[in-house]
């Protein structure tokens, strides 16, 4: 390739929706960077911010007695029998996610700027930093990966500015109870927020160091007022007050030795290792016109078939999936919102949203994603132990469809949603993991922990069997559909009789050799095949009668073909037609984003470009980014949601290479859309990082592994072994395409 891809995106004017502000974060903060620099606003955010509404005190449902009558009725063909199933509680929403405050920066009227022109606000992927500049006045914004504070640089800063700090952004509740002061000190002026949430005893902290370079620092109504400065330094941290009320001085004297007199750029020093050799691990390079790569990131939307557009949203993607993981994987919203009332309560949605946002971590070469997905599960795996055993009557773990990520107990789910029904979502989120493993080479003990406890569960929760003799899964959920011609809990979902079938098989390979690996292979034996429709489609429900319900936005049906390896064109060649014509038949519902790039990730493992090309452009076709390249859920951008966003940087690699354990696919999906290209460090599942150059002719790719092994490649003209050695890079040369 001639040129390097832009690595950030800017804009001539300022973010006048939050929406558009640009976006920082080190995975336990965020920094949503909106306004102009004469009222300068950084929205600030934390995993930990969620709104007690009721659900903190919830408990899963204890139906544990009621199941086995339960299953007799579904087996019966009482085909409405699960809507019973319930302890008669209203559906409950766990605890909303929520902004902490924003900084504000105010300069007096008489000194404001006219900002049409000469104006640039820009991020910088490869730092993580956003910067705002007009005239000679700047303002720099970092989250730090090494000393988890938000800093703030504002140079030129004009005679007067007033500093304070305002948690009552829009939808926030009208029972907040907001305690805030300013000190001054020798080391700078301390601004320190306390909010109380409505009805509850929790409550928030902020406090904001301000550093002033020359001038004078005063008390003011907003907080402080700085006059005559050559710059100001802002601090900023959020703490999650959970009982014990932290000690406001300890917290002070945290931020002063953070600080310890350091200039911005030796603050920004400090950070950059960590987050610049994670992001730089993996790039994408489409061979863009350089013309459109200099395009803002607002006016390069507007070009829907560009590779530039792909390039920055892939280079975006990956940025901004990093960034929101840390303390946890990313939320609905990522790591950042400026609205109270977030949509679905900003959660950790299961079910697909968290998997498909995680979906490129192990192979784009992030596994600081996949240690916040870890992190999470083990939080958590004590209240999946208690929904097993309260729901299901059950050893061992089921993960919930929703979490605030405090809670990971069952309690979301009403008739129209029984989530709590749902017993495959422990295995999808563990996936990722495995991936991880895989590439490395090496089994995480905490994984084999959790697939132990998955394989339990299903032990105990496998016992009915049909005619045939085989197991039964029931009841059976697929999110979030039901069969046309029965309620949503039913018999033999696809994707839970994969995801059984996956969680025990991987149990016992990371147990060999045990009396427990036996037990669950032969369980995995025992459990019923797909079943293909009258329309020749992979069924959603692998049970007699069960209709299909074809307009629906999830595609959990075809689980094993993504992220499962279960059905391929290589291995289930029948199979893999039948999921095909799933795919053909399924409807986009209500246009959601995670719909149409779900039904990409599963077209690129069958093969099939023009699908991949179609789902993409549904979604750069309908307005789905906003000016910060974050993305909303539905079309014309409604809904600040970030599956688009982090799931996209996948799609772009399955079109180009996917690996199994034992297997390389070049080039399965190449939509025309992208004649050339060069994808680099991307990881594979085999142990070697791989380098991948194409044209309209041919294509070269540079295998470094490093571990031996025979695996088989697959290309366009068809199947051949391959003998990798570790330590010795591998050149491979692919004839015309």
């Amino acid at each position: 390739m001639t040129h390097e891809p832009v690595h950030g995106t800017w804009e001539p004017l300022p973010a006048a929706r939050w929406e558009d502000g640009f976006l920082s974060g080190n995975g336990h903060h965020g920094a949503l960077v909106c306004g102009d620099p004469d009222d300068d606003r950084v929205v600030v955010t934390h995993h930990a911010l969620v709104r007690p509404n009721g659900s903190e005190h919830a408990r899963p449902p204890r139906l544990a007695a009621q199941l086995p009558a339960l299953q007799d009725r579904l087996l019966a063909g009482d085909l409405t029998a699960a809507e019973d199933f319930t302890d008669g509680r209203p559906l409950q929403w766990v605890q909303p996610f929520h902004p902490a405050f924003q900084t504000r920066l105010r300069r007096s009227t008489d000194e404001h700027a006219d900002f049409r022109t000469g104006y640039r606000r820009s991020v910088d992927f490869t730092t993580g930093e956003t910067t705002a500049v007009h005239a000679d006045r700047t303002s720099r914004v970092f989250v730090s990966r090494a000393d988890d504070v938000v800093v703030q640089c504002v140079t030129a800063p004009g005679r007067t500015l007033d500093i304070g700090l305002d948690p009552r952004l829009p939808n926030a509740p009208a029972g907040l109870v907001v305690d805030d002061g300013a000190l001054l000190t020798a080391e700078g002026a301390l601004l320190t927020l306390r909010v109380r949430y409505p009805d509850s005893d929790r409550a928030y902290t902020g406090l904001t160091l301000v550093a002033v370079t020359g001038g004078t620092t005063a008390l003011a109504p907003s907080g402080v007022r700085v006059t005559g400065a050559a710059s100001v330094l802002l601090l900023t941290r959020v703490h999650r007050s959970t009982g014990e009320e932290p000690d406001p001085a300890a917290r002070a004297q945290e931020l002063r030795e953070v600080w310890g007199g350091q200039s911005y750029d030796a603050l920004l020093a400090r950070h950059l290792p960590p987050h610049r050799s994670a992001y730089d691990r993996v790039t994408l390079d489409l061979a863009a016109d350089p013309a459109e790569r200099a395009l803002p990131g607002s006016e390069l939307l507007g070009r829907p078939g560009s590779a530039a557009l792909l390039e920055r949203l892939f280079a975006a993607g990956r940025y901004h999936l990093l960034s929101a993981s840390g303390m946890n994987p990313p939320r609905l919203t990522g790591l950042w919102t400026g609205d109270w009332d977030t949509a679905w309560s900003g959660a950790f949605t299961n079910d697909a949203n968290v998997n498909l946002q995680t979906a490129s971590a192990p192979a784009a070469a992030l596994p600081e994603v996949t240690e916040a997905l870890a992190g999470l599960i083990q939080r958590q795996l004590p209240d999946w132990r208690e929904n097993a055993r309260a729901v299901f009557g059950a050893r061992g773990a089921v993960a919930p469809a929703h979490t605030d990520g405090e809670s990971g107990l069952t309690y979301h789910f009403d008739r129209e949603y029984p989530l709590h029904l749902w017993t495959a979502g422990a295995d999808w989120l563990l996936k990722p993991l495995v991936d991880h493993d895989e590439i490395r080479g090496e089994r995480d003990p905490r994984t084999a922990a959790v697939l132990a406890e998955v394989a339990r569960f299903y032990e105990d929760f496998l016992t009915r069997t049909d005619d045939d003799g085989r197991l039964v899964v029931v009841p059976s959920y697929s999110p979030e559909n039901r069969p046309a011609n029965a309620s949503w809990g039913a018999i033999n979902a696809a994707m839970d009789l994969s995801a059984a079938r996956h969680a025990l098989l991987t149990a016992a390979d990371y147990h060999p050799g045990t009396p427990d690996a036996e037990r669950w292979h032969a369980l995995a034996e025992r459990l019923p095949p797909h079943r293909i429709n009258t329309d020749g489609a992979l069924a959603e429900w692998a049970w007699p009668d069960l209709d299909d319900s074809y307009d629906h936005r999830h595609l959990s049906h075809l689980y094993g073909v993504w992220p499962l390896d279960e059905i391929t064109p290589y291995d289930t060649p029948r199979l893999a037609d039948a999921a095909h014509r799933a795919l053909e038949l399924r409807g986009a519902e209500n246009d959601s984003a995670h719909g149409h790039l779900h039904h990409a990730l599963i077209a690129a493992r069958l093969r099939d470009g023009e699908r991949v090309a179609r789902a993409l452009a549904a979604v750069l076709e309908g307005d789905f980014f906003h000016a910060s390249l974050m993305s909303a859920h539905y079309p014309n951008r409604d809904v600040y949601n970030a599956d688009a966003a982090h799931t996209l940087p996948a799609v772009l690699i399955e079109m180009l290479v996917q690996s199994t354990p034992d297997r390389l696919v070049l080039l399965p999906a190449l939509p025309a859309a992208c004649p050339e290209g060069e994808l680099r460090g991307v990881r594979t599942r085999f142990g070697a990082e791989l380098d991948l150059t194409w044209n309209r002719e041919t294509a070269t790719a540079v295998l470094r592994p490093t571990r031996t092994h025979r695996i088989e490649l697959r290309t366009s003209s068809g199947a051949q072994p391959l003998d990798l050695v570790a330590g010795e890079d591998r050149v491979l040369t692919l004839g015309a395409r």
